[in-house]
């Protein structure tokens, strides 16, 4: 595992919402922004301000699917190394997590989730993520670090806890971590796994940098808002590995309902004070060099095995692991987004929550980068998209999924209002341009869509 991690500093998740007020925050050492948030040769003057001054911009992905089945798309990798070199980033991030399934390795039609999906901690799964993970690094001109996701389900028959599956990915990849401590509570209240026993299991060395977020409980059911302060237990989590090990940075992230500028700059003290508290325990218990040492040499580290060739095989996409891997996401992908029956050994209470929170994620984004959608519909959009949703898995990303939305509507002959249904056409009719060549189910639609509009 490497060991070597550049010092951060705190730091604050950028978003366009809050760049002025970022770029006016004392104490800001660096900063994290969506890497598909970025485009390349535009990069927004905020940022590359931000970056003249001196701060470090590190972009962070959400749509790899490094836990999935397939291989990382060239593509993909391809753009996270540009908005890399855009930035003059020293790393990038990922998450562990799937975000799509089923094609090729399933025979059946790609599900996209539109979110961060876990992926089951088991051997199959290690393997599969070990590789990708080495496709990735190779891929890309920085360091990648990977991040620990919250999760809203467990997976039946998992065979690692989250410590070790972290500490043995690192251990066969060096890939680095991000350690989202929020994440680390969430998965606590969600599936009753010991933050304290999961830190004790982490390969410390490897940290790159932790993330800091805050939430909400519903029906004791822990969601990771991003969008809520960051409550005490959180804090004490941080706390707790900041007496372990020195983080080299510290962010915390908001992606809405942002705060006035003063309560931000509140909640990166707290986060400070956290920090600081940990590192007085740390320095109390191991005042002398080789205490030091001897502490961080304590860290239970599990037997690793070595893998079989079988395990490492990297040949054929169709690996009897990446089969395996696959059946099984798609199945849990499928029930989530399509409604067919649950895979055997799931709680079927929290598949619905996870259902709806992926529904309801899918309408807040559509909402974002289609604004005209809710002030069209008014009181009547999320309901519609919501009832759009649980019959229409989304096949070709966000902008795809409004269109097919707003076709979906139009075809029933809705809104009923017409003046609203007007306008939904002729916005509609701007945006879908003219059809593409390829004959894909999403364009097929749009055509017999047009078709329908035309004649009306």
């Amino acid at each position: 595992m490497g060991t070597t991690t550049q010092p951060l500093g705190t730091g604050i998740g950028w978003r366009p919402e809050i760049a002025d007020d970022v770029e006016r925050m004392p104490g800001i050492d660096w900063v994290e922004v969506v890497a598909e948030n970025v485009c390349p040769g535009h990069v927004p003057d905020s940022l590359l301000r931000l970056r003249d001054r001196g701060l470090t911009v590190v972009p962070h992905g959400v749509s790899l699917g490094l836990g999935g089945a397939d291989r990382p798309d060239s593509g993909r990798l391809t753009a996270l190394a540009e908005r890399a070199e855009a930035l003059g980033s020293p790393l990038v991030t990922e998450h562990i997590a799937f975000v799509r399934a089923g094609g090729p390795l399933t025979a059946s039609p790609r599900l996209e989730a539109g979110h961060l999906l876990p992926v089951p901690r088991t051997r199959d799964a290690l393997d599969v993520l070990c590789e990708n993970i080495r496709i990735a690094q190779d891929a890309l001109p920085v360091p990648l670090a990977v991040e620990n996701i919250a999760a809203l389900l467990s997976w039946p028959g998992e065979e690692l806890t989250e410590g070790q599956f972290l500490y043995e990915l690192a251990d066969r990849t060096g890939v680095r971590l991000l350690i989202d401590v929020a994440n680390l509570h969430t998965n606590h209240v969600n599936s009753g796994e010991d933050p304290a026993k999961a830190l004790a299991e982490l390969p410390l060395e490897a940290i790159a940098y932790v993330h800091v977020a805050g939430g909400f409980e519903r029906d004791g059911v822990w969601h990771d808002s991003h969008a809520h302060p960051v409550p005490r237990p959180v804090l004490d989590i941080l706390t707790d590995l900041a007496s372990r090990v020195s983080p080299p940075g510290v962010l915390l992230e908001r992606d809405e309902n942002f705060p006035e500028p003063a309560e931000l700059e509140r909640e990166l003290e707290t986060v400070r004070e956290a920090v600081a508290k940990g590192r007085r325990a740390y320095e109390g218990r191991a005042g002398t060099a080789a205490e030091r040492t001897r502490v961080t040499a304590a860290t239970p580290a599990p037997a690793v095995t070595s893998p079989t060739p079988a395990a490492e095989e990297t040949g054929a996409a169709d690996s009897p692991a990446r089969q395996r891997l696959a059946l099984s996401q798609t199945a849990l992908l499928s029930a989530l987004v399509a409604g067919t029956p649950a895979p055997e050994g799931f709680d079927r209470t929290r598949l619905r929550v996870q259902a709806r929170a992926l529904a309801g994620k899918r309408a807040d984004v559509v909402a974002k980068i289609a604004p005209e959608l809710p002030e069209i519909l008014g009181d009547r959009y999320r309901p519609a998209f919501l009832a759009y949703a649980h019959g229409q898995p989304m096949a070709g990303g966000y902008r795809r999924d409004a269109l097919d939305f707003a076709s979906h509507l139009l075809l029933a002959g809705q809104p009923a209002n017409s003046r609203a249904r007007r306008e939904l056409r002729e916005w509609w009719l701007d945006r879908s341009g003219p059809a593409p060549r390829t004959a894909r189910p999403t364009v097929r639609l749009a055509r017999a869509t047009r078709r329908v509009l035309m004649r009306r």
